[in-house]
């Protein structure tokens, strides 16, 4: 009688590694008897497997008969990848290494006896879940009594940081940015019952950061819909199950602007995730050339020949009027055009005083280096995109207290899916 091991095993030689199964058979009379207490008992030997197959040569080289009880059988399987082939100089293990596994199960099954195995699956689910201070009941943790925050909060299954990032399917434009961030409720523990998202206009980044900005909760003004029209914000299906990916599409920003965004999770209890940001600038503004060519002609007809008291408060409302960008614009096209007769800033001080024409000339002071190249091109041109996006709304208000005790993945919250369609412009 022979006891049949079948293990998948891997090849030693220093050629690159291959899978190859082994099908061998001790025979039982390997088995020794040994004394034990007077009395004897059946025991297996141990010997290692290169040793047994040794010994098996030696033994059939000095006797004529067959002898019975292994049988190797090999096939391709395909080969490791080259992390897993041996360095040069290392010595193989003579130990078989198991790399196939036909099925994944958990540790405590494997265990026999009940009791083990319910103490032995606690512990499991408490350590992955609950950082090993609490025990899971259902889909949460119920913490220790030694695993509680400054604050007096249970800390045992922490929440996550969620990841702020530039949305993938919308490049920024001169008043648009598109954010995203993958859900960071697991399956077990803590709940996420909001997403707080700040965002502000950086003036200078070396400054103190006293103003924080606007903030929106994504379930009570976003998508609530009680915020403001200018930011919408939508939920979609991740690559993989249970995973969801929010998103937040700013439309009503400056151009040529600084902007950052932040962003923390909240969770059933009130504490807070830490904090992560996005710094963006938005692209150069976009001007109507045209437009920008015609008021540069007003400009200078209202400054030809004799200027009555009207025709220079005419020119100073319009020059103060207009975005700095095309005021910008309006200065490059009176020097194209016209600074035979005087550049623009000579003119402006000249027909409309220092003073006011100071006060004209600082509104273009703000728009940055590179977007001043792009403004004096010899041609400006632009076109209008479009985005499609689903607009989320929750059918169903938040009660009427400060705390929310729920979670965004609550069947009770009903959001509405609306597809709409997003224009905007860009420069070519």
């Amino acid at each position: 009688m022979n006891i049949i091991f079948v293990v998948n095993c891997l090849s030693l030689s220093p050629s690159p590694p291959t899978f190859r199964p082994f099908l061998f058979c001790l025979p039982l009379s390997e088995a020794t008897d040994q004394g034990v207490g007077g009395g004897g008992r059946r025991e297996l030997k141990s010997v290692p497997f290169i040793s047994y197959l040794s010994a098996l040569q030696k033994s059939q080289l000095l006797s004529d008969d067959m002898v019975n009880g292994v049988e190797i059988r090999c096939q391709e399987k395909g080969s490791c990848p080259a992390g897993c082939h041996l360095r040069s100089g290392e010595q193989p293990s003579p130990i078989p290494v198991l790399l196939e596994v036909s099925r994944v199960v958990p540790l405590y099954s494997l265990v026999q006896d009940n009791v083990t195995k319910e103490a032995f699956k606690s512990a499991t689910m408490s350590s992955y879940w609950c950082a090993g201070k609490g025990d899971v009941i259902d889909n949460w943790c119920r913490c220790d009594l030694s695993a509680f925050s400054k604050d007096g909060l249970p800390n045992c299954s922490p929440l996550r940081q969620p990841i702020l990032r530039l949305a993938p399917y919308l490049e920024p434009s001169s008043t648009m940015v598109a954010l995203e961030w993958k859900d960071v409720e697991p399956l077990i523990g803590c709940k996420v019952s909001d997403y707080i998202i700040q965002h502000k206009r950086v003036e200078d980044p070396s400054e103190a950061e006293v103003y924080t900005g606007e903030v929106l909760s994504l379930m009570d003004d976003l998508f609530s819909g009680l915020g403001s029209s200018c930011v919408v914000a939508g939920r979609r299906s991740g690559d993989h199950p249970h995973s969801v990916l929010y998103s937040v599409v700013f439309k009503c920003l400056e151009p040529d602007s600084l902007y950052k965004f932040t962003l923390y999770a909240v969770d059933s209890r009130g504490s807070h995730s830490e904090s992560s940001f996005v710094s963006v600038r938005t692209s150069c503004p976009v001007v109507d050339d045209s437009r920008a060519e015609e008021i540069a002609d007003k400009v200078y007809n209202l400054y030809n020949g004799y200027t009555s008291g009207k025709e220079q408060q005419m020119a100073y409302n319009t020059l103060m009027e207009i975005a700095p960008p095309l005021l910008y614009r309006v200065q490059h096209h009176y020097n194209s055009h016209y600074e035979k007769f005087g550049d623009f800033v000579w003119r402006s001080e000249d027909e409309l005083g220092p003073r006011k024409a100071n006060l004209i000339l600082r509104r273009v002071e703000k728009i940055s280096l590179y977007c001043r190249s792009l403004l004096r091109s010899t041609h400006i041109q632009s076109r209008t995109d479009t985005m499609a996006y689903v607009y989320c709304r929750s059918e169903e208000g938040r009660p009427p207290s400060n705390t929310w005790h729920g979670s965004l993945h609550d069947s009770r919250t009903i959001i509405t899916y609306l597809p709409l369609l997003l224009s905007f412009e860009r420069r070519n």
